[in-house]
């Protein structure tokens, strides 16, 4: 059908003439944030994650912030049951999901209640009417119901029907009316695939392959979603609909990828660069056991996962592995941590390869199982009885957790010592376009496992000594069991220097700990300096950065430089050691600024080296850090030192 340009029938421009029918023409936008909010059986995951595939299927940036509550399941229509999923696409490079949704979709009044104070004023309200009833208002503690009053005057307010709609869209499968219900996150779907001028193919397709073995729940959920982006066509509710063009990306093969299945992918990578088996131990904890399921589907790639009793049995069961000639890793979060560590030690004492992620939540104890933190850095880096140093990394965004998971990897293999990866639950749950890599590209790990005898016994007999060291790496030698004439001891008892036997000597303890030390120093030579942006030159202010900050510090420094301030920025993977370079760049600039989700962790480990003042920029609501926030303190720090330097 040839479509007619038609700006002269009453309809003013920004119309297409089908037909008889007038149909808005998409407006341009550069970036839009959506926010879908509802109870935690409304499928707000599932409706995120579908928007999300088919804008990246459209070429747009994307990021992600799923959030869930931390109850299994919170009483229905209850704030503590409020389940919702944020996306921020858009035609450029983007590196946050946003910090406040443009379009907030909620499916009841608890979603509304829980997500309106983060909506700007004049932002879009698609709000489901089916559940504002007086009983649903009174669990919240709404005495009157605000579709009908002042409270929303100052957002842009799309009061429907979604679950009748929804309903009626479904009535011939015969389904319960909670079944028939159940679809109205589909009719949402399709409504704002409408809006948004998503394509519907994929998502069709999607749902015939998901609900393959429930013909009337798939055919029910496609109804829904066609009779949503039916309502968006031909309802006159909305003025507009909108369209995000695709961002400029390198060529290349992409896919959408979370930082637990990338870290996943990541370790199945290590092992397999370094010729070994990828042995995984350990026991499910949120928000890392995305992991454990994923790597459980890999046999076909040689990994072996073991879903153990206890946190502790998880991580012995990977040192065991590791000792045996495999690469054992163990996930989990913060409370794992803590009783993982002995183990750690072990590991440590023994010096072989073991790869720990740690995902991290908000804490103390439980905390809050399902918010996102980084309050886990002094207890990777010191958490442990006795001078037992680890290497310690961190990734700094979904797909990010690909690469530092095989640096890791290598690390481990190739200093013979635990490596302890520190993701979060932001990162573990976000998604963005991954650009799959070249991995011929990616440089093989050598084990370099002992095969032969390495030297000589008391009496010059030749033999093997477990302990002898690589002079630049100092990694000891190690030989799988089973190797014929490298026998040898093994556990978590103080050894010879050389020979490995078990020793209580005072001297041999000293060299001992300062070898196991020096080794975990030598790293530093493997890691790159680190790299400032630094635009122009004259800043004065350095933003650093580790882990999951790396998103909303590269955003407000854009947005501070746009507003005519000089602003320097660097990001930290490696935290244990630390890149040689990095005294000599604190040095160069006035202030240093460390925004963390914790009380100065980072800011704090800063101070003790490098013997200079830090300034801690600290949030931890188990949230990720306000990109607008620390714009608006950044702009105020410049200024204020700026001020100080005219006066």
């Amino acid at each position: 059908m040839c479509l007619q340009c038609d700006a002269g029938h009453g309809r003013g421009p920004g119309f297409w003439k089908v037909g008889k029918n007038f149909v808005a023409q998409p407006q341009p936008l550069d970036r839009v944030v959506i926010r879908f909010a509802g109870d935690s059986g409304d499928g707000m995951q599932l409706t995120g994650d579908r928007f999300t595939a088919e804008s990246a299927s459209l070429g747009n940036d994307v990021a992600t912030l799923p959030n869930f509550p931390a109850e299994i399941r919170a009483p229905q229509g209850t704030l503590p049951g409020v389940s919702s999923f944020q996306l921020h696409f858009a035609d450029f490079d983007i590196v946050t999901p946003g910090d406040r949704p443009d379009v907030l979709v909620a499916m009841n009044p608890a979603a509304l209640k829980a997500n309106l104070h983060d909506l700007p004023k004049g932002g879009v309200i698609i709000v489901d009417t089916a559940d504002f009833t007086k009983r649903n208002l009174a669990k919240i503690g709404w005495l009157h119901n605000p579709l009908e009053d002042s409270t929303l005057s100052s957002y842009k307010l799309h009061a429907l029907d979604l679950t009748g709609m929804a309903s009626e869209a479904v009535k011939e499968f015969g389904l319960g009316r909670k079944d028939a219900s159940r679809t109205k996150n589909m009719f949402a779907l399709g409504l704002l695939s409408w809006l948004y001028s998503r394509e519907t193919e994929q998502t069709i397709k999607f749902l015939e392959d998901k609900f393959a073995r429930k013909p009337d729940i798939r055919d029910a959920n496609i109804a829904a979603f066609r009779a949503g982006h039916a309502f968006g066509e031909t309802t006159e509710v909305f003025e507009h609909r909108y369209e995000v063009g695709a961002a400029p990306m390198k060529p290349g093969r992409y896919r959408q990828i979370t930082g637990n299945l990338a870290t996943a992918y990541g370790l199945i990578t290590g092992a397999k660069k370094a010729g070994l088996e990828l042995f995984l131990g350990s026991y499910p904890i949120t928000p890392a056991s995305d992991i454990l399921h994923e790597l459980s589907r890999r046999k076909d790639l040689g990994v072996m996962t073991f879903q153990a009793e206890d946190e502790i049995a998880g991580v012995a069961s990977a040192v065991g592995a590791s000792f045996a000639g495999a690469l054992g890793a163990t996930t989990t979060s913060g409370p794992g941590m803590a009783l993982k560590m002995e183990t750690i030690g072990l590991a440590i004492m023994t010096e072989i390869p073991l790869v720990v992620v740690n995902v991290q939540r908000a804490g103390p104890s439980t905390g809050m199982p399902t918010k996102t933190e980084q309050a886990d850095l002094l207890q990777a880096v010191n958490g442990r009885n006795g001078e037992a140093p680890v290497v310690v990394l961190a990734a700094r965004s979904a797909t990010d957790c690909f690469d530092t998971a095989v640096e890791a990897c290598r690390i481990a293999v190739k200093y013979r010592t635990p490596v302890i990866m520190l993701s979060d639950g932001y990162l573990a749950n976000g998604a963005e376009p991954w650009r799959i890599p070249d991995l011929q590209a990616i440089e093989p790990i050598v084990p370099g496992y002992a095969t032969e005898l390495n030297g000589t016994d008391k009496v010059g007999e030749p033999a093997f000594l477990p302990y002898q060291r690589d002079p630049e790496t100092l990694a000891r030698a190690m030989a799988v069991p089973g190797t014929p004439g490298l026998e040898h001891r093994i556990g978590g008892i103080e050894k010879d220097a050389i020979t490995g036997a078990i020793s209580y000597d005072p001297d041999n303890h000293d060299k001992m700990v300062r070898t196991r030390q020096a080794k975990v120093d030598a790293v530093v030579a493997d890691i790159p300096d680190v790299v400032v942006d630094d635009p122009t030159g004259r800043a004065r202010v350095l933003v650093l950065g580790w882990g999951s900050t790396y998103g909303p510090i590269t955003a407000a420094a854009r947005r501070v430089r746009l507003g005519g301030r000089d602003v320097a920025t660097a990001h930290l993977r490696h935290l244990n050691p630390m890149p040689a370079n990095l005294g000599d760049v604190l040095a160069a600039y006035e202030r240093v600024i460390v925004p963390e989700m914790n009380l100065g962790q980072l800011a704090q480990l800063l101070q003790a080296r490098y013997l200079r003042e830090i300034t801690s920029y600290s949030r931890v609501r188990g949230l990720p850090i306000s990109l607008s926030e620390l714009e608006t303190d950044l702009v105020a720090e410049i200024d204020t030192l700026t001020e100080g330097a005219a006066k």
